[in-house]
This record gives structure tokens, sequence and C-alpha cells, in this order.
């Protein structure tokens, strides 16, 4: 299979499973309990003055004539009109974009530095005591959850030690490079939370497959040839063994798209999670149904472009 034809069936597979996640998320917001007109008139307003709101809304026809309009407008790159501040919902989420993104990037890649190299630890002292650590480690921060870790790293590190702010994205009254310092200062218990969620399962995937490169009989040849273990571990058996990790870090964006969710609730983070959890709050459909449309999207593409990358790694991918 051509890398043209390759890419052509991941992309088509993104789009059926982003039109399905958008269906999914527009029928089961339509069940959530409440009456969503109460976001966009007052109990105190008038009958007539209430159904012309609806009738603006289209929230007065049918199912699945919302639905058809509604992907209608998803066609045009109109994603509605926030119920309750009145403005484009891209206008919305374009603000709180940025926030999650640098939570989600810094997650992942504080997950992929510290990781690397206790997976290499681990795999190169298989047995012994940093291994079987690093191997407890793994499996507790598998077993974490996001909100648990969140709350205790926002009482013991933010409320008994004051280490960092315990909520917001950066302190009012900064500006220039005080302003960065700050953004990094609120950054850090998010960061953090995530990142402990995510740690474990990389370690554990990487160690792994780790411990199978360096049994394969090229790692074999190379001792025989005189090649350091330095050198075999770093430039040999790593590179094998970053494959499964490659597509590991994309399978844990959405996790951590996910995480972010509950991780900005938690501290009051201002990204996209904590605009999902104000919209629900508030019955905002058409707020809810663009964050959800985004992080679908988010999450498509980067597991489109994992797979992408994998198979531009090794070729036996395309075959298949």
């Amino acid at each position: 299979m051509s890398i043209a034809a390759f890419a052509a069936r991941r992309l088509g597979r993104g789009v059926l499973t982003v039109w399905f996640a958008v269906t999914v998320t527009f029928l089961l917001l339509r069940l959530l309990p409440g009456d969503p007109a109460l976001a966009v008139s007052s109990p105190t307003q008038t009958e007539a003055t209430r159904a012309l709101l609806l009738t603006q809304y289209g929230l007065d026809k049918p199912l699945v004539e919302q639905y058809l309009l509604y992907l209608a407008q998803l066609l045009q790159g109109n994603l509605g009109t926030s119920f309750t501040q009145s403005v484009p919902v891209l206008d919305v989420l374009l603000v709180r974009l940025p926030w999650t993104v640098l939570l989600t990037f810094s997650a992942l890649v504080l997950t992929v530095l510290v990781g690397v190299p206790l997976g290499v630890l681990a795999a190169s002292r298989r047995g012994g005591f940093l291994d079987k650590a690093v191997q407890v480690f793994g499996v507790t921060g598998q077993s974490l959850f996001v909100p648990s870790i969140g709350v205790l790293l926002l009482f013991v590190a933010g409320l008994e030690l004051r280490w960092a702010p315990i909520g917001g994205a950066y302190s009012e009254g900064t500006y220039g490079g005080q302003w960065y310092l700050s953004v990094l200062h609120h950054l850090v218990l998010p960061c953090l939370s995530l990142t402990l969620v995510q740690l474990g399962s990389y370690v554990l995937t990487l160690r792994a497959t780790l411990v199978d490169a360096l049994a394969d009989d090229y790692v074999v040849l190379a001792r025989a040839n005189g090649l350091s273990e330095r050198r075999i571990l770093w430039k040999h058996a790593l590179r094998n063994a970053l494959l499964p990790a490659t597509t590991l870090i994309g399978l844990q964006l959405g996790f951590l798209v996910g995480g972010a969710v509950l991780t900005e609730t938690v501290f009051a983070y201002p990204g996209v999670g904590r605009g999902i959890y104000e919209a629900v709050t508030q019955l905002d459909f058409p707020v809810l149904q663009g964050a959800f449309l985004m992080l679908a999207l988010t999450v498509v593409l980067a597991n489109t472009v994992t797979d992408l990358v994998y198979g531009w790694l090794d070729p036996r991918v395309k075959a298949s």
C-alpha cells in the first residue's frame, strides 16, 4: 500500500469517527435533565418572549430537524451561538483553547522527558531494586484518578505548603515577564497532576518493549562486535523500543484531553475543560457541542498523525 493510500484510509476513518462523536454528543446532551430553555429565557419572561427565543435558537423544532440543521451549520463552519453568553461558540472556545493546549502539551512533554529515562534505567537494571521501584511506581500511577491526585496536590502543595497557587491561570496585575512567570507558576500543579496519572503506563510500556529489544539478535551481535552497553541501549535498542511508545503517546493524548477536563475543574483553570463544566451546569448546548467537537478533532488528528508516523517508521504497518 502506498503512503497516499495509507494516509487516505486513516483520514477517512478519522472523519467517520468525528461524525460519530458529533452525533452521540448531540443525542446525549438532549437526554440531560433540565430545561435548556431556562438558559435562554428567565422564569419572569412572558410566554411569547420565551417562545420567540426558543424559535431563534431552534429549540422548538423536532429533534431530527435540529440535528440536520446542526450538521448543516457545521459544514459551513458555524458552531452556533452560546445560550448564556450570546456570542459565537467559536469565540468562546478560542479564548479557552490556548490554556488547554498549554496544559496538555506541557504534561505530554514532561511525561516523555521523565518517562524515557525511567524506562531505560528500569530495563537496563532488570530485576534490580531500581527496576522493581519503577514498576511499583508505574502500577501505582496507572491506578490514580485525576481528581483524586489533583485534590491531594491542591491540599498538600497548595494549601499546606503553599508551593504553588491553588487556582486560576495567572495572578491579576502582573505584566510582561512577571506575567509569564505567573503563568508557569499556576501551571505547576495542574501539569503535575496530569503527568503523574499518565506517567505510569508510559514507563511500563517503554520498559517492557526495551526489555524485549535488548533480547533481540541484533543486540547480541552488537555486543559481540564490542559495542558498549550504553551505545547499544541508547542508540540501537531504544530506537526500536520507541515505536510502541510513539503509538502510546498518541493514545495518551486522548486521555490527557479527557483528564484536562477534570483537572481544569479541580484547579479552576480557564481552559476548554472548565468551560465544559460550566456549560453543563447551564445546559448551554451549543458550547458543549462545540467543545466536544473540538476535543474529538484533537484526539482523532493526534491518532491519525501517530498512525502516519508509525507507518513511516515501520513499513510493515502500511503493508498490513
